[in-house]
């Protein structure tokens, strides 16, 4: 299970889940920091991770083209890193189930 941590979010975000997901990674680390969402979910898609997000977008694309990838969908306004690290901790197993679900492609947290 491979979290991708969108540019919207903090590059910490990835180093702390990848003890708890392999492989997390940030936009950042795969230089995918400026590229357009498409090829975020195009390589989110080809490689098996599923999307965090704070932004709409991701929500729109499972919307209209179905998945793979997954999207968690961070629905909170301006709060800090460890306030998402927090509210993604205090769900682990309601993801880890998310990401093991056939039948669901968007995850949201308020």
């Amino acid at each position: 299970m491979k979290l991708l941590f969108d540019q919207n979010l903090s590059p910490k975000l990835a180093g702390f889940f990848s003890e708890k997901f392999d492989e997390s990674k940030h936009l950042q680390d795969i230089d995918l920091d400026s590229a357009k969402d498409s090829i975020v979910w195009e390589f989110a898609r080809k490689e098996g991770f599923t999307i965090v997000t704070k932004d709409n977008d991701f929500n729109e694309l499972v919307t209209f083209f179905g998945f793979p990838p997954k999207v968690i969908w961070i629905r909170r306004g301006n709060c800090s890193t460890n306030a998402i690290r927090e509210l993604l901790i205090s769900n682990i197993e309601k993801i880890k189930a998310f990401m093991s679900d056939s039948s669901n492609g968007i995850l949201t947290f308020y």
